[in-house]
């Protein structure tokens, strides 16, 4: 995701402001030149869109650390106007400032959207964010978790099946057994970073259920951790966004599963030390010699005391479930 680099900041003094007067310049300027940044003789930080005549007036108090107004301002430099002026009510949220304007101006770049619409739906956003528990940093197993799902759909899914749809498969994130769910069939994503063998660890004795009249499919990937590699979780999700960069309601969609399983741009340098490379990768099938434990399976059923089980497989021995290692060999889409 794009920010505002501080050096844009850095630009702009208060020296010679009074009143309301506001000094401005580019946000963002290699993405969009519809977002400004200003800052006024208090030296607090907003961000200003100009409006079009037929744009309504736009004004929000809802979100933490943020105000927004709808006013007129001759800002030196740029077309006087109407502007939807976005202020930094917080000076510890800086980060989180900078952060929303790189958002806004990517989905302002492009857009036929009104900026109130832009707007209002990235505000929402961020409100669900700060509405979230308190933040922790994934774990290297959630990292390689989400790593391997969001290949699955940028390199596997959204190339057969276009963004919109591919994002509305990602369902994991809200609670779905699996973590691609479509008609008739179920793909559950599996990382590791095992060096010898293909080893995935199982959650529960419904995790490897097909779905009713379906078909589960298992997306294996072992991954290596390498200092020299290309690839980290950051890096991945900027590329996601990227594709969706033009398909507003999918990246909005997106979004908001980044935020269900806790990810956040504020921690991207930390997971950008996890560099991976993709060692191998498959979609297998599960069907009955699939190595799996499900309760129909155990006789007697678990006994009594034990709520669930978690255990390990191991897929090297099972080449023959396996349907295809590149993208273009899948066809049960």
């Amino acid at each position: 995701m794009s920010a505002i680099a501080p050096q844009i900041w850095a630009r702009l003094s208060v020296e010679g402001l009074q009143g309301n007067a506001l000094r401005g310049c580019l946000a963002v300027p290699d993405v969009t030149d519809r977002l400004l940044a200003g800052i006024d003789a208090a030296g607090r930080r907003h961000l200003l869109i100009l409006l079009n005549p037929t744009d309504a007036d736009f004004h929000d108090s809802q979100s933490r650390g943020i105000g927004v107004i709808t006013q007129e301002l001759a800002i030196p430099d740029h077309a006087p106007g109407r502007y939807l002026d976005i202020t930094c009510l917080d000076i510890s949220g800086y980060e989180t400032f900078n952060l929303i304007g790189g958002e806004l101006a990517t989905q302002l770049s492009g857009s036929e959207e009104s900026a109130s619409q832009v707007v209002s739906r990235v505000l929402a956003k961020w409100r669900r964010f700060w509405g979230q528990a308190p933040r922790h940093l994934l774990s290297r197993e959630e990292q390689l978790g989400l790593f391997a799902e969001l290949w699955f759909l940028r390199v596997w899914l959204i190339p057969m099946v276009g963004l919109s749809e591919a994002v509305q498969r990602w369902r994991g994130p809200f609670g779905s057994r699996h973590d691609f769910e479509w008609a008739g069939k179920s793909v559950e994503v599996k990382a590791t970073s095992s060096v010898h063998e293909r080893v995935h660890r199982i959650h529960g004795l419904d995790q490897l259920l097909p779905p009713e009249a379906g078909v589960l499919l298992i997306f294996s990937q072992r991954l290596r951790e390498e200092a020299g590699a290309t690839n980290s979780l950051p890096n991945l999700v900027a590329s996601c966004r990227e594709q969706l960069a033009g398909e507003a309601h999918s990246l909005s969609q997106f979004e908001d599963a980044l935020i269900q399983v806790g990810y956040s741009d504020a921690d991207a340098d930390e997971y950008s030390q996890l560099r991976l490379r993709v060692v191998e990768e498959g979609l297998y099938q599960v069907q009955a010699d699939f190595p799996r434990l499900t309760k129909s399976e155990l006789c007697d059923g678990l006994l009594p005391g034990v709520r669930d089980v978690n255990y390990e497989i191991i897929l090297d021995g099972f080449a023959h479930l396996c349907i295809a290692r590149l993208p273009e060999q899948a066809t049960m889409w």
